[in-house]
C-alpha cells in the first residue's frame, strides 16, 4: 500500500490510511501533475465532501495551481481566512501527523449577475453561451433545439448580436411577425408554431430573474488562472446560495465556463502541474434530465481539456450520477460513506463498489462504516496506472471551514480591481436596438402608406361626389332651357283665325315689351347668360 501512493514528484496530501486506527507512515497522495487526469469527490449528505474539496483546494494553491469552484452553501469562503485551532482538530492532526497549522488563501469571490454584493458580476452574452446550453436550461426537446440553432444561425448572417435575452426575444418577436414571413420561411426547419414556443418558455426564463445572467461585459475566463506575485494560486469561488431556485441555470452556466475554457486556452499537453483545476459541485446537476447533444458536448470537453493544461474534480453524492463515459476519465476518486436507506439507495451502492477496482476491502460494507472525514481512495500514479484502494482519515484544511462574514466578502469584492472591470452592465446596440428600429421604420411606412390609401379614396369620393354634382346641374340647365324653349315656343304662335277680340292676357303676352321681360326672368331663373 505505501509503495503505491509513493513517488518523488509534488503531491497533494490527502491523509493517512486507516487499519483500525490511521497509520501516519502511509500517507495517501495525489501527484500533483495527475490532477489534470481529472477526479470524483462522492458521498453521502454531511460525510465531508466539502472539506475534501477545500483541502484539494488549499493545496492546489500552495502549489501554484489555481483553482475554480462554486460555493454553494457559502461555507467555502472560508478559504479567504485562516482556520481557528481547537482541542478536537488538534487532536486529530496530531492523531494522523499532519503538521497543521492556520493560513489563508489568496481568494476571488464571483456571482451568476448582476449580484454584486456577493461577488464579481459574471455574465455571458446569449451568442456566447450558444443554443445547446440555453436549449438546456429552457427545457427545450430535441426539435426545439434544433430550431433554436436556426434562430442563431439567422441572427448570425443578419448581423444581429445576441447579447441579452431582450435580443433573443426580439429576434423571435420578429421572425413571428408579418413582415418576417418570407424571411422566417427561408429558414426551412422553423415553424412559427415552434419559434412561438420558443419565445414563451424565454419570456418564462426571463420573469424568473435570468435576464442578469446574460449580458456585458462578459468574463473573460482566463482570470481564472491567475496567481499571486509570491506563485500561488488565486482560488476563484463563484458564490452560488439560491442553487436550488435554478438547479439548470446553474449547472449549464459552469459548463459554459468549462467550454469557454476550452475554447480559450492554448494546447499545452502534459504539464508537472495543471493551470488550472475546475470543481464541480452537485454534479448530478449537470447530468440531470440532459439531451443526447448535451451528454456529447460534456464527454468531448472533459477527454480534451486535460490538454489544455485543465483537470476537472465532478463533486456528487455517488458515481451513479455521472455517465459511464465521463466517469471513465475520471483518473482520482475519493469516496466518501454511502448510505442504503433503500432498495434505490442499495442498488446505487453496489453500483459504485463495482467502479472500483479489486481491493481486499468489503466495499459494499466498508463504503456505509466510513465516519465523517474518511473516504476510500484511489488515483492515478505517477507511473499513470490505479493506486491500490486505501481507506482513508483526511487531512483538516488549514483555512477557516466557516463562511467569512458577509461585510468581509463585500469589501473583499470591492476592493478587486476585477470590479471596475466587470462590475458594471454595458447595453450596446445590438439586436433589439436594431430590430426595434427596423419594425419601427415598417410601421411608419405602413402608417404612410395607409393615409396614402385613406387620401386616394378621399380624392376618389369627392371626385365622384362633384361628378355627380355636375351631372346634375348639367342635367338642371337642360330641363330649364327646355322649359325656356316650350314657353318661346308657345308665345310665339301664329293667331288663331277667329272673329273674337283678343283676351286681355293674350293680347299682354303678345306685345314685344312682354317678351323681352319674359325672356329675362327665366334667364334669371335658371342663371343662363344673355345671349348677344
Amino acid at each position: 500500500m505505501a509503495a503505491g501512493y509513493a513517488g518523488a514528484g509534488a503531491a497533494l496530501d490527502l491523509g493517512v490510511l486507516v487499519n483500525g486506527g490511521p497509520v501516519a507512515s502511509v500517507p495517501v497522495r495525489i501527484p500533483l501533475a495527475m490532477t489534470n487526469r481529472h477526479g470524483l469527490v462522492a458521498g453521502a449528505t454531511g460525510t465531508g465532501k466539502t472539506r475534501t474539496l477545500q483541502l484539494l483546494a488549499e493545496q492546489l494553491s500552495a502549489h501554484g495551481v489555481a483553482v475554480f469552484a462554486a460555493d454553494i452553501k457559502g461555507d467555502l469562503s472560508g478559504i479567504a481566512a485562516p482556520g481557528v485551532s481547537n482541542e478536537k482538530l488538534l487532536a486529530r492532526t496530531s492523531a494522523l501527523g499532519q503538521d497543521w497549522t492556520p493560513r489563508a488563501y489568496p481568494t476571488e469571490f464571483y456571482a451568476l449577475g448582476d449580484d454584486a454584493g456577493s461577488g464579481i458580476p459574471v455574465r455571458a452574452t446569449v451568442s456566447g453561451f450558444g443554443p445547446l446550453l440555453l436549449s438546456r436550461v429552457l427545457g427545450l426537446n430535441a426539435t426545439q433545439e434544433s430550431s433554436l440553432g436556426l434562430v442563431f444561425h439567422y441572427a448570425d448572417e443578419k448581423g444581429l448580436a445576441l447579447v441579452d435575452l431582450s435580443d433573443l426575444r426580439a429576434v423571435l418577436t420578429f421572425l413571428t411577425s408579418d413582415e418576417c414571413k418570407s424571411e422566417l420561411k427561408e429558414l426551412g426547419g422553423l415553424s412559427g408554431a415552434t419559434a412561438g414556443v420558443i419565445l414563451r418558455e424565454l419570456v418564462a426564463f426571463s420573469a424568473a430573474g435570468a435576464d442578469t445572467f446574460f449580458g456585458e461585459p462578459e468574463l473573460d475566463v482566463t482570470v481564472f488562472l491567475r496567481t499571486t506575485a509570491d506563485g500561488e494560486g488565486v482560488v476563484s469561488l463563484l458564490e452560488v446560495p439560491n442553487v436550488a431556485s435554478r438547479p439548470e441555470l446553474y449547472s449549464t452556466f459552469l459548463m459554459y465556463l468549462l467550454a469557454e475554457l476550452y475554447e480559450a486556452l492554448p494546447e499545452v499537453g502534459d504539464l508537472d502541474k495543471p493551470k488550472l483545476v475546475f470543481f464541480f459541485d452537485e454534479a448530478h446537476l449537470l447530468f440531470r434530465d440532459a439531451s443526447k447533444a448535451f451528454l456529447a458536448a460534456i464527454t468531448q470537453t472533459v477527454r480534451l481539456i486535460r490538454s489544455k493544461g485543465v483537470g476537472v474534480f465532478f463533486v456528487t453524492q455517488t458515481p451513479k450520477d455521472v455517465p459511464a463515459d465521463v466517469l471513465a476519465q475520471l483518473g482520482s476518486r475519493v469516496q466518501h460513506a454511502l448510505r442504503a436507506f433503500t432498495p434505490d439507495d442499495a442498488k446505487a451502492l453496489r453500483a459504485s463498489v463495482r467502479t472500483y477496482p479489486a481491493s481486499g476491502y468489503d466495499l459494499e460494507r466498508v463504503l456505509q462504516e466510513l465516519g465523517t472525514g474518511e473516504a476510500i481512495v484511489t488515483v492515478m500514479s505517477e507511473k499513470g496506472a490505479p493506486t491500490p484502494v486505501a481507506w482513508t482519515r483526511l487531512f483538516a484544511p488549514r483555512a477557516s471551514m466557516s463562511p467569512i462574514p458577509a461585510a468581509d466578502l463585500g469589501a473583499a469584492v470591492a476592493a478587486s480591481p476585477l470590479f471596475a472591470q466587470y462590475g458594471t452592465p454595458i447595453d450596446r446596440e445590438s439586436a433589439r436596438e436594431i430590430l426595434g428600429a427596423r419594425m419601427q421604420a415598417a410601421a411608419e411606412a405602413r402608417d404612410a402608406a395607409e393615409r396614402a390609401k385613406q387620401a386616394a379614396a378621399d380624392e376618389a369620393e369627392y371626385a365622384k361626389q362633384k361628378a355627380a354634382i355636375d351631372k346634375a346641374h348639367a342635367e338642371a340647365q337642360k330641363k330649364a332651357q327646355r322649359e325656356y324653349e316650350r314657353l318661346l315656343k308657345s308665345t310665339s304662335a301664329p293667331a288663331r283665325r277667329t272673329t273674337a277680340p283678343a283676351a286681355p292676357l293674350d293680347d299682354l303676352l303678345g306685345r314685344g315689351s312682354t317678351k323681352t321681360i319674359l325672356n329675362g326672368v327665366i334667364r334669371g331663373l335658371f342663371g343662363t347668360g344673355r345671349r348677344s
